[in-house]
């Protein structure tokens, strides 16, 4: 028998609590039959494995049907799958079923839903949790929300939608006549002369830790004070404007990113030069270089010495210049496969993953770089590089480790082989999510009135600091705060109430099932899995318990279910 062993969620237990025996399956599951990712998919195996022999290490074997079914749903449209979706997905013969079931998820039956659950992921990576939140930001994220649903339902590519939030103008909020919802990203971030629009842009785009270069050369690795300020110089152009908002929030604020010419910190826009101290007290003279050495002045050096320096727009868009420096950059593809790998491994190729470079090398360089070219040679297509990773086979094995890869385990500071699939716990907007799926909730909820119930219900965990650099922090990490939320919180009480009309009373009261039907169904939609037998018995116990009451005997076990660890884990 195999229990959930992690630091993040706190066991409970509930009348014995229930027993959680995960099952295993002997076989691996079949490989796609279209051409199209077969090369790419083959290729991720035979890098991994090729780890696994270098580190003497033995996979562990397949996760099973119904576990894969429940991980990929969760990762791409970011709930579990409704008992309807799992029995489908596992009386489907198929040879191919796998990759059926992932071109659906990522085709038009489910875009609303791969819309929403990528939309809510940018969106805390672009602006955090609290952006547009806080009564101190000048984004607004229903702006930023707005701009990246609707570019993930028209499966924008990856480098169009940097290359609009690196350069955007406008205001942050919908309904202005100037409205831009990709300005929001950069709306918090222009403050004491854009350093957090460096950092940040450096982080996410470039994988790269500039940050604090801004003061000093790095100690430990390869990143210069001289290059910090050079990439800032391309953000000296643009500016953010603190605008009111009209009618019942008329105390609120909002931001208008607007890009001006830039008159240098000497005064001359011509050769619009900025300027950073150094640690002796010195000063130095910085214009727009990017990372890789690559300068402006270079660039336009037909056009005359202070050409590419200039701070005039009409000469030269500093921020577009960069856009297109990044596209064009190796680091682009790699910080974007790297990511994305992460979110459905659990771990990135370096860790961090916004922490790339020669002092921090990937764990399997050569696949990064493959993947980052194909990639690019795919038009940066994320549902392509979605596509290869979850028909992969590192991310079908089972989450349950064997005595032949015990040491591959990155809790403890080794660096990952992806022997087995990393639990790792489910994030706040997938567990809201999931809830609303398990009972039948979301139906009939409009998608707004949805994300404005879910933010609401996201804003007892996360917290703002109000920083210069814009630090929050969450609850939702496995603290006694959330055990105790899922516990005794309103969500967790309204899905395990039991009045007619709700998805327990429906359950107890149906006709087409008997008590143990009635079982399997919450085990299924709670777990993606039927109950095992000790797990069975002990319902039984509580039925007695409950001296033959179904409705509330049931409702015992679907809190048990929601509060275990299995449920709000992804394994």
């Amino acid at each position: 028998m195999h229990s959930y062993s992690t630091s993040l969620v706190a066991r409970r237990s509930c009348y014995g609590f229930l027993v959680a025996v995960l099952l295993a399956s002997p076989t691996l599951a079949a490989a796609p039959s279209s051409d199209f990712g077969v090369s790419q998919v083959a290729e991720i195996n035979r890098a991994i494995a090729e780890g696994w022999q270098a580190a003497g290490l033995k996979p562990s074997p397949a996760a099973t049907e119904a576990e894969w079914c429940r991980r990929v749903y969760l990762d791409l449209i970011g709930r579990i799958p409704t008992v309807d979706e799992l029995r489908g997905y596992l009386s489907d013969r198929s040879e191919n079923k796998q990759q059926l079931l992932v071109d659906r998820l990522l085709g038009s039956e489910y875009r609303e839903e791969f819309a929403r659950n990528w939309t809510t992921l940018w969106t805390n990576t672009l602006i955090g949790r609290t952006g547009g939140v806080d009564r101190g930001s000048l984004a607004n994220r229903s702006g930023m929300q707005q701009y990246l649903r609707r570019s993930f339902q028209k499966n924008k590519s990856y480098d169009q939608m940097v290359s609009e939030l690196v350069t955007a103008t406008g205001s942050c909020l919908p309904g202005d006549s100037d409205y831009n919802g990709a300005a929001n990203f950069l709306a918090d971030k222009l403050g004491e002369n854009g350093i957090q629009a460096t950092s940040k842009t450096a982080e996410i785009f470039l994988g790269m830790a500039v940050g604090c270069t801004q003061c000093h050369n790095h100690p430990f690795n390869e990143y210069k004070q001289n290059q910090f300020w050079e990439l800032n110089a391309f953000f000296r152009q643009t500016r953010v404007r603190r605008m009111q908002m009209e009618g019942e929030d008329n105390n609120r604020r909002y931001g208008q990113v607007v890009d001006t010419d830039f008159a240098g910190e000497g005064g001359d826009p011509s050769k619009a030069e900025l300027y950073y101290e150094l640690r002796n007290g010195k000063l130095k003279v910085a214009y727009p270089v990017f990372v890789d050495g690559s300068s402006l002045a270079d660039k336009y050096s037909d056009k005359g010495e202070d050409f590419g320096d200039s701070g005039y727009l009409e000469v030269v868009n500093r921020r577009q210049e960069l856009a297109g420096l990044i596209l064009n950059s190796d680091e682009f593809p790699r910080a974007a496969v790297n990511r994305m790998w992460s979110h459905f491994l659990g771990y990135g190729f370096t860790k961090p993953i916004y922490d790339m470079g020669p002092h921090n090398p990937p764990t399997h360089p050569e696949l990064l770089d493959y993947l980052a070219k194909e990639f690019r040679e795919s038009s940066f297509d994320l549902k392509q590089l979605m596509r290869w990773i979850v028909l992969s086979e590192p991310y079908q094995l089972s989450s349950r480790m064997t005595r032949d890869n015990q040491s591959d385990d990155p809790n403890l500071g080794a660096r990952p082989k992806f022997s087995h699939f990393y639990l790792r716990q489910m994030q706040a907007e997938q567990l809201y999510e999931s809830l609303l799926t398990a009972t039948s909730a979301a139906d009939s909820i409009a998608y707004d009135q949805r994300e404005e119930m879910k933010q609401r219900w996201l804003r007892q965990f996360n917290t703002a600091f109000g920083t210069d650099d814009n630090a929050e922090a969450t609850t939702f990490n496995g603290s006694i705060p959330q055990a105790l939320m899922m516990m005794n919180g309103d969500l967790v009480k309204k899905a395990t109430e039991c009045e007619p009309g709700s998805f327990l009373h429906k359950i107890a009261t149906s006709d087409d099932l008997n008590n143990a039907q009635r079982v399997d169904h919450l085990f299924l939609a709670a777990l993606a899995r039927e109950p095992a037998r000790e797990e069975l018995v002990i319902c039984n116990k509580l039925l007695v318990a409950r001296e033959g009451q179904a409705p509330e005997a049931l409702r015992d076990v679907w809190w048990a279910l929601l509060n275990s660890n299995e449920f709000i884990l992804i394994h």
